[in-house]
């Protein structure tokens, strides 16, 4: 390896040399293509941090005509982004997907119709170089808007099945899968008056995890007992108190989400209920509070750091390669048995 001036800038030529790899791979673990092995990304960037290797963005952009920004919209409140676990897992897997990219993470939030028209304005190729979309509710217009835009985006969810609705690629769970396995479990147990507390009609996990259930129960010939929540704590202690006061003698409730099985808990031990004795609660999401009932939550596993880190690949190869076809993604959930049923 030949002797460089510490004086000046090391160049291109010179990390791609340390790491034993061509300038072309250089280049591209530089300016956050997928396209290339983890080995040659890693000796990369230690090359980048071992020489103090500073991109010229400025001239990148006017090549490449990209901005190294990736939005990640989330279609909540504020109360929901930071008070659920879900979504900081969610962030977690995006955030370490980008770490091994030159492209930076842009969070904002779409609850609001204050936020959607600054959003329809900005979420352009001139500001971002594509969108990851989370939590749609219903017919949102944002999908629309971005592929009339022509740019890229991810949605983390099915999307709605509408005539009319705009297809773009998406991350999702088996939603129905893993509910169905949470019933069957129940069943299996002896539980004959399996309620349920859904999650929000107008998204496709309360749908999909609906369907499930009620696949599951029809199986047996057993009736269902369905009552809406919107997978929040409160919504499931609502739930349950409507439970009860509609079938006493309901023995098992399988709840849309980790947060509505919480709140079920604190309500059946308010209404003298002993869990698993009387009533089987098992949640959906495998959230680290599950551990840390009382008594622990019986709950579907859903791989959340996955979703996120898959949603920046799928987003990734759109950027990249525009044109060319991906293919949605559904990854598997399994059921982790503890001590609520």
């Amino acid at each position: 390896m030949s002797r460089r001036d510490p004086t000046r800038p090391p160049t291109l030529e010179e990390v791609a040399e340390r790491a034993g790899v061509g300038r072309g791979t250089a280049s591209r673990v530089i300016n956050g293509s997928l396209q290339v092995s983890e080995g040659a990304r890693a000796a990369v960037l230690q090359a980048v941090d071992d020489l103090g290797y500073v991109p010229n963005r400025a001239a990148r952009s006017l090549v490449t005509q990209l901005t190294d920004v990736v939005a990640l919209v989330v279609s909540e409140s504020e109360d929901r982004l930071f008070g659920e676990p879900f979504f900081g897992q969610l962030v977690r897997g995006v955030t370490s997907a980008l770490a091994g990219t030159s492209r930076q993470l842009l969070l904002t939030m779409a609850h609001r119709e204050a936020d959607r028209g600054r959003l329809n304005d900005y979420l352009s190729r001139q500001h971002v170089d594509g969108v990851l979309l989370l939590s749609l509710h219903g017919d949102d217009p944002l999908p629309g808007q971005l592929a009339a835009r022509g740019v890229p985006a991810v949605l983390g969810g099915r999307p709605q099945t509408t005539p009319d609705a705009v297809k773009l690629p998406f991350v999702d769970m088996d939603n129905a899968g893993g509910a169905a396995a949470a019933v069957e479990h129940l069943i299996s147990n002896g539980r004959r008056c399996v309620a349920t507390i859904t999650g929000p009609e107008d998204m496709s996990a309360g749908r999909l995890r609906l369907e499930g259930y009620t696949a599951a129960l029809h199986g047996h010939h057993l009736p269902l007992l369905v009552e809406a929540g919107d997978f929040s704590e409160i919504s499931g202690r609502k739930a349950a108190r409507a439970l009860l006061d509609r079938e006493p003698g309901l023995d098992a409730v399988f709840c849309a989400s980790d947060q509505m099985a919480i709140g079920a808990l604190a309500e059946l031990a308010a209404a003298g209920r002993r869990v698993p004795e009387d009533v089987a609660v098992v949640g959906f999401d495998d959230s680290p509070a599950s551990r840390y009932t009382t008594p622990s939550l019986t709950t579907v596993h859903q791989p959340v750091e996955d979703m996120g880190a898959r949603m920046v690949q799928t987003l990734g190869r759109l950027i990249e390669k525009p044109g060319e076809p991906v293919e949605d993604v559904i990854l598997p959930t399994h059921l982790v048995v503890r001590h609520s049923g």
